[in-house]
């Protein structure tokens, strides 16, 4: 067993993960978005990981696509774009198999020996990434580049990690937030569409004389005809009212 295993000592990152739960759920309270969460994720983590020379963020999106949706810097960008257009890499097998992924030198690393080589030249040396998982599934990944070989070990792989569990909660929770406003813009939407179709059905049955059911007829053949929905046909229907006084 080694001294390491032996007796672990303490993460970079543990002093700093109270204070990180912390300003998250100030965010939460104020109902941040998801780029100002995710922009204070890659923020603590490269303020806190010495060895960073380079903090990005990539998100799983709704069609289970991969984007960088924050970056410390054009190293992290370059790096993960590169990553995409091959189809490999630390970062998609971390997202792939929902572990953590460690390069000590990409000069000598043998696996994703395409992006490896394709990323040698840019002055980066080594990474480690850690999937955000939540129990709706992987929201992402983070990943830290250095400029220097072996910037990393087991106890910043550990590190990140954690970090990156919390991040993944915070994630999901704006998401979701995020999610749930879009659904309630929606709704209040379609009560207003309902409200619009009301008064346009009650203007066809007092002008017209129609019942109702023959009024929302009468409005559904009008929409019909001009090619439109039967909300957009009732707003034309009742700003065509004459106002009284």
């Amino acid at each position: 067993m080694s001294s390491e295993e032996a007796a672990p000592r303490e993460l970079p990152l543990d002093g700093e993960l109270a204070g990180v739960a912390a300003r998250m759920s100030g965010l939460l309270l104020s109902r941040e978005t998801v780029e100002s969460v995710l922009e204070l994720i890659v923020s603590l983590a490269n303020a806190t990981i010495t060895a960073a020379a380079g903090v990005g963020v990539t998100l799983v999106d709704a069609d289970g696509g991969f984007v960088t949706t924050t970056a410390s810097g054009p190293l992290v960008r370059e790096a993960d774009e590169l990553q995409y257009e091959l189809g490999e890499g630390p970062c998609m097998a971390a997202l792939a198999g929902c572990s953590p992924q460690r390069i000590d030198d990409v000069t000598t690393e043998r696996r994703w020996t395409r992006w490896c080589a394709a990323v040698a030249g840019s002055g980066l040396r080594s990474v480690v990434t850690a999937p955000m998982v939540t129990d709706d599934g992987c929201q992402g990944a983070i990943k830290v580049y250095a400029t220097a070989p072996a910037a990393f070990g087991p106890v910043d792989e550990r590190a990140l990690v954690t970090f990156a569990d919390r991040a993944a909660v915070l994630v999901a929770n704006a998401r979701a937030y995020e999610r749930a406003g879009r659904l309630s813009e929606q709704f209040k939407e379609t009560l207003r569409e309902r409200d619009r179709i009301a008064m346009a059905k009650g203007f066809l049955m007092g002008r017209d004389g129609l019942g109702e059911e023959a009024a929302f007829e009468r409005l559904l053949s009008l929409a019909r005809d001009g090619g439109t929905s039967p909300a957009e046909t009732a707003t034309r229907l009742v700003e065509s009212v004459p106002r009284e006084g």
